[in-house]
């Protein structure tokens, strides 16, 4: 029986999905077994850790973003089998992102402080600070991680960065055991092992994913030319400033999502256990919608370059299917086992209870968190950064932190609150987003009719 386009296209964009979703569960995985591991030690452990990666995360995911249009701008050049110019993208694009995660560096080498502002109980502080200040060296090798990744898929090559940070995984919980507890003679760090554990995965992946680039025949076809590469306007200030455009896109996001973590720690350990184990689970969920949108950006990506607007409907019509589906089963999982996912991070009953709670929270913002981060990889594929980081900048900070604050402090909802007024921002965006790539979807209708004429 004959496929149709449809079927053909989600097939395609399931496929290509695959790899990509396991490459950023391995992401949220290393968080996720490093607050396992402290959650063993105590809740103060395991509460410094979550403080620790609230104020980390925020920079390191403006590096992410930073990373993100290289691939569309790869994919043009690899659809036009121009060698020279994915050498130059890639060597100009590691320029930028070194440059800035370098520059992100120095900020958190001196944020430390900022923790014993933030009204956050004292104990936690004071095993959060050495945390961090060993956390903050993982944000280089991290960004050479990604600008590796978005290179590779920019050529269609999701397996690659999928294989690597699977490895790095494996070796972020070997050295989490072997750290933390002191080891086949490695010395016995505590929580600090925790730490130290992830900046050495994160190493091993990033160094060793550059090297994979350069040397294996599947992706470095660009090689021979990057030597003569140059960095240069025509490409610099395009990556630089679509660059910045997304790079605030996930900061706005992030940061929001980080900052409500420090209004559920004004209200004790507990419930900021409570919150950064059930935001552990929903950032788990929330990779494989990730993947689907970076998924999403590649294909939209290559029918942009192709000029062909029908194939581009159908892909971003698949991406909704495979994102809605797949994010209503993680919405019925969550209900399913609310009260007994919560105990594989902590034995406390009161953590469990209120983390028991918020992930029936969870489960309702499931759909519009998906829905909105398959927008955005929708956006990226048409090159249009700048709208999605006004939405991300109104939806999270003009409405959910105020709501926030609001249903948390004012109607004394406690963490709750902070949930309720993240989901809020979650549906206006994801709303907005859509309506934007209908305008640009008919926009680009009308202007191949034109040319067709």
């Amino acid at each position: 029986m004959k496929k149709t386009a449809h079927q053909i296209h989600l097939k395609e964009t399931i496929s290509l999905s695959i790899p990509l979703v396991l490459t950023q569960i391995g992401h949220i995985i290393t968080g996720m077994v490093d607050n396992i591991f402290l959650g063993n030690l105590g809740n103060t452990e395991q509460a410094a850790g979550i403080l620790s990666n609230n104020l980390f995360v925020i920079l390191l995911v403006f590096s992410i973003g930073m990373s993100y249009v290289l691939t569309p701008a790869v994919t043009d050049a690899h659809v036009n089998q121009n060698e020279k110019e994915k050498a130059s993208l890639f060597k100009n694009s590691l320029f930028i992102n070194m440059t800035v995660a370098v520059l992100l560096f120095v900020i958190l080498f001196f944020s430390s402080p900022l923790l014993t502002y933030m009204q956050q109980p004292k104990d936690v502080v004071e095993l959060a600070i050495p945390f961090f200040d060993v956390l903050i060296f993982s944000i280089i090798p991290v960004a050479l991680f990604f600008v590796c990744k978005q290179y590779t898929e920019g050529l269609s090559n999701t397996k690659a960065a999928m294989y690597i940070s699977i490895a790095g995984n494996l070796l972020n919980i070997v050295l989490n055991y072997l750290l933390i507890y002191g080891h086949l003679g490695l010395p016995k760090l505590g929580y600090m092992g925790s730490c130290w554990a992830t900046f050495i995965a994160r190493c091993f992946m990033g160094i060793g994913f550059l090297v994979f680039v350069f040397k294996h025949p599947s992706v470095n076809s660009f090689a021979v030319f990057y030597k003569n590469a140059k960095l240069n306007a025509q490409q610099f200030w395009p990556l630089f400033k679509d660059g910045l455009a997304s790079a605030l896109q996930f900061t706005f996001e992030v940061a929001a999502f980080a900052i409500a973590g420090l209004f559920a720690g004004v209200f004790g350990k507990e419930q900021l256990d409570a919150h950064g184990i059930a935001l552990s689970m929903a950032a788990f969920t929330y990779m494989f919608a990730s993947g689907i949108s970076s998924a999403t950006t590649i294909r939209v990506g290559n029918f942009n370059s192709l000029k062909s607007v029908n194939d581009m409907k159908l892909a971003i019509q698949a991406s909704y299917k495979s994102v809605i589906f797949t994010m209503g089963l993680m919405a019925i999982f969550f209900i399913c086992f609310n009260k007994y996912l919560p105990s594989i991070f902590s034995n406390d009953q009161g953590i469990i209870l209120i983390a028991s709670k918020l992930l029936l929270m969870a489960a309702f913002f499931q759909l519009f968190d998906g829905t909105q981060v398959a927008a955005a990889g929708v956006l990226r594929g048409m090159d249009d950064y700048k709208f999605s980081s006004y939405i991300a900048f109104i939806g999270y900070w003009l409405i959910a932190l105020p709501l926030c604050y609001i249903l948390a402090f004012v109607f004394d909802y406690k963490v709750y609150g902070v949930w309720l007024g993240l989901s809020v921002g979650l549906g206006f965006v994801s709303i907005a987003l859509l309506f934007r790539i209908r305008y640009l979807l008919k926009l680009k209708t009308i202007l191949s009719q034109n040319k067709g004429l």
